[in-house]
């Protein structure tokens, strides 16, 4: 292997530190690297061409009082694919509130598990407000650019998908909502265009745009809200969009007092708002189902006149913390998928009827599903879900679930090893679903080490195909994309 070190940050974290998501799995890097003719165990398979990346929370400054995990800086890591190599990039995300912060050597803004009096500076990001928008949740590639956002809504920080060289805020042309964009921003790879939404704590509550191939802002509406809400993300077809309220959202009386406290309504419905992708917001139709809270969708697709809607359904949004819980407890139970009873769920909405029907894919605790971006908005066969590990916000491995034949697959690591989210990487000239390869980057705590997995997406369960190991292991995180060469220039 061959590494250049393109920069190392200084941490102001404890050096004793404890806290569970900033040691062990979840331990923090503080250098970039650049990374190439890496140690592979195996063969890089050289029909697989394109680029992985992965967002991190990845920590640099210190909590006022309360660090949760997704407050963490934003880091994305980039393993390019080509002809049978690969090379390696990791780079924080630099966001203006990590300068700042950086500068100020200590925390400006609250984070989630805190109050806006923690705050020492009054303006921010954030459907809330005084946030630093960390833009550590989620990445896409859209137009040629890496674009990293944040889930509390905030700027699209532009990169090279493959160096992750700084690119610059997203301004387009200067239409950017003022409300920011939320993460999970939707590619549609039959089109070219970016879906997204964003919410807030003002009327309407939430927009809806449209950002055209070439990075226009060609669509944006108003979707009202009966009052704020706190949408995670959203699903689209090949002709709607779908949009959601919730019913776990800020509790209006503690929001009165400037307190940010997340309850569960379980006697109001959840609501669907389905929209053509083009539509107003008088097209907007809205049905109710089953009260719960969907942090993620795998994907919808048009049946007729329904529309299918896949995600993970939580049995209980809301865990009643434990007597002896401290302050620190009970916010992470919110992070325990088990805890959560996470579970894929399908939705149908007949469009004829307004009627919604609900159905159980799976009794297995899942989440953080994947598909063939291909098939995004159009009819799936198979979604790759992480396995959660039990107490807390980690992955042990992966299930393909086949949803035709109600099947799923179990990839569980070795004890001490975890998984990022897993995304499909069709191979070139595939015409299969689940013809091409899923790609995972490992967490080893046994040899400290961490490497990006290359599996046979049709079988699994084979065995890496190879296993190619990256500089210095790196931080737990969240969301993931893969992006094919066809669409890095």
């Amino acid at each position: 292997m061959k590494t250049e070190i393109l920069q190392r940050f200084e941490s102001l974290l404890p050096s004793d530190d404890t806290n569970p998501y900033r040691t062990g799995v979840w331990r923090p890097q503080t250098t970039e690297w650049k990374a190439w003719d890496l140690d592979v165990e195996g063969e890089i398979p050289t029909d697989l061409a394109g680029v992985y990346l992965r967002n991190t929370e990845n920590p640099l400054i210190p909590a006022n009082r309360t660090y949760h995990p997704f407050d963490g800086d934003g880091m994305l890591h980039s393993i390019h694919f080509a002809d049978g190599e690969a090379v390696y990039h990791n780079r924080f995300v630099r966001t203006a509130g990590l300068r700042a912060e950086q500068d100020a050597r200590g925390p400006l803004w609250a984070g989630i598990a805190e109050g806006r009096h923690h705050a020492r500076r009054d303006d921010g990001w954030g459907a809330r407000g005084q946030m630093k928008d960390a833009s550590s949740t989620d990445v896409i590639v859209h137009n040629g650019l890496a674009l990293s956002s944040f889930y509390q809504c905030g700027d699209l920080y532009q990169l090279d998908p493959i160096t992750l060289e700084d690119r610059g805020i997203a301004t387009w042309g200067g239409s950017f909502p003022a409300d920011g964009v939320s993460a999970h921003t939707k590619l549609d790879e039959q089109t070219g265009e970016m879906l997204f939404f964003n919410y807030s704590t003002d009327a309407p509550f939430m927009h809806y745009g449209v950002l055209s191939p070439a990075g226009e802002l060609v669509h944006y509406i108003d979707v009202p809200l009966p009052g704020p809400r706190l949408p995670h993300d959203m699903a689209f077809t090949e002709n709607y969009a779908i949009l959601n309220d919730f019913p776990l959202f800020w509790d209006p009386r503690a929001l009165e007092k400037g307190s940010y406290a997340n309850r569960f309504f379980p006697d109001l419905p959840s609501r669907f708002g389905i929209v053509p992708r083009r539509g107003s917001t008088d097209e907007i139709v809205w049905f109710e189902a089953e009260p719960t809270f969907v942090l993620h969708w795998i994907n919808a697709y048009e049946d007729g006149d329904t529309i299918v809607l896949d995600g993970f359904f939580q049995r209980n949004p809301a865990p009643t913390p434990k007597p002896d819980d401290t302050f620190e407890d009970a916010i992470y139970r919110y992070l325990d998928l088990h805890t959560l009873g996470a579970e894929a769920r399908r939705w149908r909405f007949d469009l004829r009827t307004g009627r919604t029907t609900e159905q159980t894919l799976s009794d297995r605790v899942m989440e953080f599903g994947m598909i063939n971006g291909r098939h995004g908005g159009r009819r799936h066969r198979y979604s790759y879900n992480a396995l959660p590990e039990e107490g807390w916000f980690g992955f042990g491995g992966l299930v393909k679930h086949d949803l035709d034949r109600g099947t799923e697959t179990v990839v569980r690591l070795p004890p001490g090893v975890y998984a990022s989210e897993t995304v499909m990487a069709p191979r070139l000239g595939s015409t299969a679903e689940d013809d091409g390869y899923l790609l995972t980057y490992t967490m080893d705590m046994n040899d400290d080490s961490s490497s990006c997995l290359i599996l046979d997406a049709a079988d699994p369960t084979a065995g890496p195909i190879a296993t190619v190991r990256l500089p210095e292991r790196i931080c737990s995180g969240t969301h993931a994309t893969w992006a094919p060469a066809s669409t890095l220039s």
